[in-house]
């Protein structure tokens, strides 16, 4: 790479990478995140194998489906240059034309309007060759786009936002038309991985036509093309496409006559095994001339050693990886993902245990998994018995808190880092059996939304399960919402339902409600709830009453309701008593109340009701107080990734708002 360490320096920052578990965006990040300190990516999920030994801490959950997310990401790290490499739709096995859309398109509407808001030095969006389709010859930029496929068509159509906003709304932001990348970390189902292994093999991938073209461009290349235009972009830039390409066609059979040579195969080729994909085409190739002029770029590394450097990248490797994990088309094809919440306090014991269970069951399902043990400043060893977990499950991480703040904003704490297609929250202590998951995930697969455990049997005394069963028919008969009877956190979140639980305000939180008010469609599965396996319970009647009041204050306004009713009522009692009281000491003196007892009584009732009126109030102005402080829910104090414990960077420590 021609670039200096000087002229890296001089790039604004903080710098935001934004899909840096992706194949271009994990190589900018690991090049940037070498070179400084100020550089975060952000991953919708953790444990990316391309992101293997990077930092943590500048490591931040984006949900880009969400504007909420963006924003939320954009005011915590405030950065001055962005690279936005998130994309769908660019591998042939993702074909949701609403997702692609969603993700390359109005994403990056959300993204350039949020930079009207948070200013930056330099945007830069990865196009795609794809945009020219059919006319794919060595187009120029100002050529007409001919895009053939949805992917293409989302690419294209964010070109044109980018004009707009460049041009019109001065946003200094530009488009880069990227052709054939290859090189480290490439999904493992595209041509240049699956033809280095087979070459380490001896052997060659069946291929398509052997006339089918390509401009290849080595992904360092296209990393300095990125970084030189952030540097070097000038206003009459902003709002511009950029072709980034070698500018020379090579046909597969050109590929495969120069592996020959380099690498010694003599397994005769076989092409036609397959047909092309549809925005295949001959004499695909670019025009590098524009960036050049622009930005002084042009793509040093010649195919030749490419291929040699990315041959010996595979070959080490694969001597310590799986190369069929190596790929999303895996997860994308054959598996769903749930995420396990795993609210801990006191649980040392049932943690280990816990974590066989629930990976028992995933793998028996066939589950892409990940478990969040959410540490809510427990008093025991729970720090050190996680961290033993994570060291040997890569699926596995840490969160803990700054203090406790009980088990409701350990939930959302999980929930919000959460990167799966659903999850699931339950307690530590054993008492939900993590082998009901089975069930909530068939229903899940049925189409349900929202799946919660209904206790129909709890192990514990008569008196104290007909005291949860009073509370749950008061509930339901005071809530304003539908809230099933016996029906507790444990329970299965879609995406959908995850991402409205975290972005709601609400600061005094009860979580069975809001999954109730937030609606979708929700299923019930039954199951008896056992004692605690370990220890003893840290919940107690005040606790009990505690939790009581909160369900009936946050979603009910029923007992104001009641208590104006009864004072209306008393008022009118009181009017009639006072008329009867006056009509007797006029005609019949000798019959009217006399001493001090009705009066005794009638103050004790009236101050009675005063005080219980007051203390309603109290209650829901207490409440009003709360949410109006706007204190954060949690914060956490540090994360646990592969055994070691993270700082939490100042972005990270509390939740989104």
């Amino acid at each position: 790479m021609s670039l200096s360490e000087e002229q890296i320096q001089t790039l604004s920052g903080p710098v935001l990478i934004l899909g840096a578990g992706g194949f271009l965006g994990a190589n900018l990040f690991r090049f940037l995140a070498g070179k400084r300190q100020d550089v975060f990516g952000t991953i919708h999920k953790y444990g990316s194998w391309r992101l293997e030994g990077m930092p943590a801490d500048h490591q931040i959950y984006l949900d880009i489906l969400s504007k909420k997310s963006l924003s939320d990401v954009l005011h915590k790290v405030r950065p001055r240059t962005i690279f936005n490499c998130a994309a769908f739709g660019a591998y042939s096995f993702e074909k949701d034309p609403v997702l692609i859309h969603r993700t390359n398109y109005l994403a990056a509407i959300d993204l350039l309007e949020l930079c009207t808001v948070y200013p930056v030095d330099a945007l830069i969006f990865s196009g795609s060759s794809s945009e020219y389709g059919l006319n794919c010859s060595a187009p120029k930029e100002k050529d007409f786009l001919s895009p053939d496929s949805s992917y293409a068509v989302s690419k294209a159509a964010t070109a044109q936002a980018v004009h707009y906003y460049g041009k019109i709304k001065g946003i200094p932001c530009i488009n880069m038309r990227l052709y054939s990348l290859y090189g480290p970390y490439e999904d493992a189902s595209r041509l240049m991985p699956v033809l280095n292994k087979k070459m380490l093999e001896g052997k060659y991938p069946p291929f398509v036509d052997s006339e089918t073209s390509h401009d290849f461009l080595w992904v360092g290349d296209a990393v300095e093309a990125y970084i030189r235009a952030a540097i070097y972009m000038k206003k009459e830039d902003y709002g511009e496409s950029f072709n980034v390409a070698s500018g020379k066609i090579v046909k597969i059979k050109d590929l495969v006559q120069l592996t020959q040579k380099l690498f010694k195969i003599t397994d005769p080729p076989q092409y036609r095994l397959f047909s092309n994909r549809a925005w295949d085409h001959d004499n695909w190739y670019g025009n590098a001339e524009k960036i050049h002029d622009a930005f002084g770029w042009t793509a040093e590394t010649s195919l030749e050693i490419g291929l040699q450097k990315n041959y010996e990248w595979w070959k080490q490797y694969l001597s310590s990886h799986q190369f069929d994990l190596l790929t999303k088309k895996t997860s994308s094809t054959q598996r769903v993902s749930v995420s396990a919440v795993v609210a801990c306090y006191r649980d040392a014991q049932a943690i280990p245990v816990m974590y066989e269970r629930l990976k028992k069951v995933f793998v028996k399902e066939n589950i892409d998994y990940e478990i969040i043990f959410v540490n809510d400043c427990s008093p025991d060893n729970s720090t050190e018995v996680i961290q033993d977990i994570t060291l040997n499950d890569p699926n596995v991480i840490g969160i803990l808190h700054s203090r406790n703040f009980g088990s409701q904003a350990a939930f959302l704490s999980g929930l919000e880092i959460s990167t799966k297609s659903a999850a699931v929250i339950m307690d530590g202590d054993l008492q939900d059996p993590p082998e009901l998951i089975q069930d909530f995930i068939r229903e899940w697969k049925k189409g349900a939304d929202i799946v919660y455990g209904r206790r129909v049997k709890r192990e514990m005394s008569v008196w104290l399960e007909s005291f949860y069963k009073l509370f749950y028919w008061l509930f339901a008969s005071l809530s304003e919402i539908n809230i099933p009877k016996n029906a507790g956190d444990f329970s299965l979140l879609d995406r959908k339902v995850i991402r409205e639980l975290v972005h709601c305000p609400e600061r005094d939180f009860f979580l069975r409600g809001i999954r109730s008010y937030v609606g979708f469609k929700q299923v019930g599965v039954d199951y008896l709830r056992p004692e605690r396996m370990f220890g003893r319970s840290t919940n107690n009647w005040i606790k009990n009453i505690g939790w009581a009041k909160k369900a009936i204050f946050s979603f009910s306004r029923t007992p104001l309701h009641v208590l104006s009713a009864v004072g209306g009522m008393m008022t009118c009692f009181s009017f009639l008593f006072g008329i009867y009281v006056l009509i007797i000491k006029i005609f019949f003196p000798a019959d009217a109340p006399r001493g001090i007892s009705m009066l005794q009584v009638s103050i004790m009732t009236f101050g009675s009701l005063n005080l219980l009126g007051i203390g309603l109030l109290g209650e829901y102005i207490g409440k009003i107080i709360e949410e109006s402080k706007r204190r954060p829910r949690f914060i956490r104090d540090k994360k646990i990734i592969n055994g070691m414990i993270c700082e939490v960077p100042e972005m990270q420590k509390h939740e989104d708002e």
